[in-house]
Parts: C-alpha cells; structure tokens; sequence
C-alpha cells in the first residue's frame, strides 16, 4: 500500500487513491465543488489544488494519484491564498442572492422569503415557527414595527412592497386564536441563573431565548406590569393590551419568573444580581444622568457602553441591549438585541467567549433595475398589487388574504442558502465577492419544471449534473452548451429543465454546490450538501 505524507502527517492508501481521498482519511478538509466519488475528475472549480514533492505548480488533488512517498502540502498560505482566489472568481460570476434584501435589513434577521412561502401554502404553523426562531413577539411587532424590511423589498421596483408585518400579524393571531399557542421546546435544565432587568421588548426577548436554553430566568421590573414601553407608552387602539398580554403568557410558560415593582438601585443592587445570579441582562432603558455611577457601571452619559456585537458590558457576566445602549428606539431592534444578548450569554454560562450571530457569506446582487423585476416575476409569483385588508388596515389580512399577498413575493432568497458549498468554504476562506471587477453575467429567468426550479445565474458550470444524468441514464440529461466564457448548462435542444431530469432530480439537486438546483417547494429540503456521495445512493426509481 502507497504511504504518503500530508501537511507532516502519514497515511497508507488503497492503490489508486487520490490525495483528496488520502487527506480526506486523515481528517484533512481540502476543499472542492466539483467532486463526486465514483465519478470522473472534473477539476473545474480548482479549489482542491496542492502542492507535491515541492512543486513551483500545485495540481488538483481530486484527480492526482496518491504515489509511494509523495509528500503533499495543502494547508500553507500561498495555496490558502490561491484558493480564496478560485472561490472569488467564482462569486466575481455568481448571480443571486444568498439572502433577500428585507432578510437582511431585518434587524432580527428573520427568514421572510421563507415565512412568506409557507403562509402561501397555507402552512400557518410552520409559518410561525420560522418567525419566532428569530422574533420572540410577532403579534405584538405586526402592530408596532416601522416595517423596515418593506423598505428594501425589490417589489418595489414593480408596484409596491409586500405586507410582510401585516402578514406576520396574521400568522401570530391564528395560532392565538387557534386555543393551543405554539411554546417552544426547552433545552434541558443548565443549572445556570440569569437576571433580567427591564421587562420591555428586549428584556422579554432576552428571557424569551434564555429559557429556551434551559437556564433559570427571572425578570426584574419597577413597574407594576410587565411590558415596558410597549404598555406604556404605545396606545391601546395601536396595540390592543391583550395581545401584549398573550405574548408575555408564551414567555411565562418558558418557565420565566416576573417580580414586579422591584427597582434596580433602590430594592436591589447590580452587586446583589451579580452575586446571585450567573449572568445580567440590562434592558432598562435609557438611564437617567448619573444612574449609571450609582449601579456601579461607566457611563459617560445615559447610555452604556456595549460591545455591539454580542452586547457585552464592561463588567463580566453583565449584558445590555435596547435603548440603553442604541439611539434609535425601535421595539424590533431591541427584540433583536434580546436575542443577540441571550446567544452571548449562553456562550459565557457554557464557558465560551461570547460572539456575534454569524450571518455566513452572503453573495448580494445589490441595487437591481426594472427589466430584472420582470424576469423575476414568474412561476407562482402574482402580479396583483399590493393587498389592502377587506376590514381595513387596522382590522389586519385574514388567512386567505394573507396567502393572497404572500404570493406576491418574489422570493429573492437562495433555497440553499445554508446548504451551499460556495458560500461555505467562500466564508471560511475569508473570499470577497467584489474582489474582481468586470462584466457580470445577466440574470436569466429561472427554469421552473415540476417541483424543480433552475437558476442559471447561480451555476458555476462543475459539470456535475452532467455526469449524474448521462450515469442516471437520463434521455435528454443535461449537457454543456456553447464554449468558453459563455459556455453553460442546460437540456439539450433548449428543452424545459423536467424534461432532462425524469429520473435524476433527487440526485442533481443534492449534489449541485450552489442551490443551482433547487426544489421549489419549500418543504423539500434537499439532504446536507455532500459532494462525495455516489449517485447510485441517491437516484430514485
């Protein structure tokens, strides 16, 4: 058996191994979006390069031979380096967004595109989960947020955004309307204690997460009420006070202990939560002059001072978030911060460094015209215009009419997006997607084929799904069309993307690095992107 060495480590190999498989035995990542076991090399994407022997050129290691005393490096920077090149080349090409522009200009970050499929399925419940996931009040935030994300919904550029808080709305309603209200599961019991000071939007998302995470939450308040700005400061006929009261019965039922009229610096002191407690959450809002100094924390005015990413204080095991540390007084954004807050400090209670939610790479198509709304107005996409309720605004959609105007989303989002190779090792190879400049492939308008949709403008031409369907025994299959640059994949004689995929769907979609190949409906979620499964475990009869 060939012994050879790689990155200093040694390893016996099967005659006729490659060093992709030889490291891959080792425990050595080496990265490719173009290989698939028991088929032939494609060595098209060229992010598996390595060096041999010393080498002034590297080769590809999915196709090179593992050879008696071959000594391979893989790991050193200038081979880092040229493969982040490969991967921004790729993304210099790759049209579509890893997520839509309302996704991202959430300040909690929720999956819209993905809430607005399910409604318009009339998946109701599945709905709500993708919501709360990432929104801890929805029924409450349906009514109060200044709705952000419609500002950068791309159907603008058509005729008018899509409600998606008015949607939200409606999806929270049912499920209290529904007399068995969604509650999370809870993680097992960590033995861990956390304060919360300040039973507002932020407070309450902070122990809406925190219990989840199977710690012991209790949540200090001088009002009488739990609720914070949102009870007191916004009208009754805005937001209907038993609504609020619901939300705060799902966070009660986590487990979440309220003591109320209990001020922080009168009744009790940081110092006394600080001993009592594992961790502080701080949602008490703007301070007033001097407060801070007299909780023992540093201020220079009536904020405090956070790491915005993971809102930790200066004072270990001490976290803020809402408008005591932003200016902008946003109830989504302080929900958000709960969240951000409860993610950090369940790292600190497990003994980790807390850290910012981590997004991943996102390839952006950014500011888009006209003629481009228009190829992404097909398939099951509706031309109507933007919805008002039947009842009027104030009254919100019923389910139909939310069903109705979710199907007015032009699902911007890639199905794949956190399944997708490029992105994944684009992310950990630190590739940027603007490093190269020039002429960027246009949008084409997806292909959209039984539960099959087909993004050209995602494809990075692996060739993959051409070997899979001529391996599947695929009539028409599909194949390489053109040359060069311009060079693409398709079915021959420009026939829909179902026709050349009859008996090979499942296996293309699973093993296509992009999400080129997706399925449409939203609860086929194709299997954890793995390029070295054979496509005889996957093809079905």
């Amino acid at each position: 058996m060939p012994r050879v060495t790689i990155d200093g480590r040694s390893v016996d190999v099967e005659p006729g191994t490659t060093i992709l498989d030889a490291a891959r035995k080792l425990g050595i990542e080496i990265p490719t979006l173009c290989h698939l076991a028991d088929h032939d090399p494609e060595t098209s994407c060229m992010a598996c390069v390595v060096r041999v022997n010393g080498s002034a050129s590297l080769t590809p290691s999915c196709a090179r031979i593992a050879e008696e005393g071959m000594a391979v490096e893989s790991e050193v920077e200038d081979i880092r380096a040229i493969r982040r090149m490969a991967f921004e080349l790729l993304l210099s090409d790759h049209i579509g967004d890893c997520i839509a522009p309302c996704h991202h200009t959430c300040p909690a970050h929720m999956e819209i595109p993905l809430m607005l499929r399910q409604v318009s399925e009339g998946q109701m419940r599945e709905a709500l989960r993708t919501i709360k996931k990432d929104i801890a009040l929805p029924a409450v935030l349906g009514r109060v947020c200044p709705e952000v994300c419609e500002r950068t919904c791309r159907r603008t550029f058509y005729d008018h955004p899509a409600s998606i808080c008015m949607v939200k709305r409606i999806v929270a309603d049912e499920d209290f309307a529904s007399g068995d209200p969604y509650v999370p599961e809870r993680a097992p019991a960590s033995g861990k204690r956390v304060a919360v000071v300040g039973s507002g939007p932020a407070g309450l998302a902070a122990a809406y997460y925190l219990a989840q995470d199977g710690h012991e939450v209790v949540i200090y308040d001088a009002r009488d009420e739990p609720g914070g700005a949102l009870r007191y400061n916004v009208p009754e006929e805005k937001l209907p006070r038993g609504v609020l009261n619901a939300e705060i019965g799902i966070i009660r039922r986590l487990g979440v202990t309220f003591r109320m009229n209990t001020r922080l610096g009168s009744d009790l002191t940081l110092a006394d939560l600080r001993g009592d407690f594992d961790a502080v959450f701080l949602g008490t809002g703007e301070l007033e002059p001097g407060k801070a100094y007299e909780l023992g924390l540093h201020a220079p005015g009536t904020r405090l001072p956070a790491n915005l990413s993971t809102l930790e204080t200066a004072a270990p095991g001490v976290f803020a978030g809402g408008d005591l540390v932003r200016r902008r007084r946003l109830a989504v954004r302080s929900i958000a911060d709960g969240k951000i807050a409860a993610h950090g400090i369940s790292r600190y209670l497990r003994g980790l460094k807390p850290e910012g939610e981590s997004h991943g790479c996102a390839s952006r198509m950014g500011q888009v015209d006209r003629e481009t709304i228009d190829l992404l107005m097909t398939g099951k996409v509706s031309s109507e215009d933007r919805h008002v309720p039947q009842t009027g605004p104030s009254e919100g959609f019923t389910p139909t009419e939310a069903r109705v105007e979710s199907m007015r989303c032009l699902h911007c989002d890639c199905r794949a997006k956190d399944n997708c190779g490029l992105r994944d090792f684009s992310e950990s190879y630190e590739a940027a997607q603007g490093r190269f400049k020039g002429s960027r492939r246009v949008l084409v308008p997806l292909q959209e084929g039984s539960r099959l949709i087909f993004e050209p403008g995602k494809c990075i031409a692996c060739g993959l799904c051409v070997q899979i369907t001529c391996k599947g025994g695929e009539p028409l299959g599909l194949t390489f069309i053109g040359r060069g640059f311009d060079m693409r994949i398709g079915v021959p004689f420009d026939r829909p993307i179902a026709d050349g995929l009859t008996v090979t769907a499942d296996a293309c979609v699973n093993a296509c690095p992009t999400g080129a190949i997706a399925f449409a409906d939203s609860e086929l979620l194709r299997q954890p992107w793995e390029p070295r499964v054979a496509v005889e475990d996957r093809v079905h009869d």
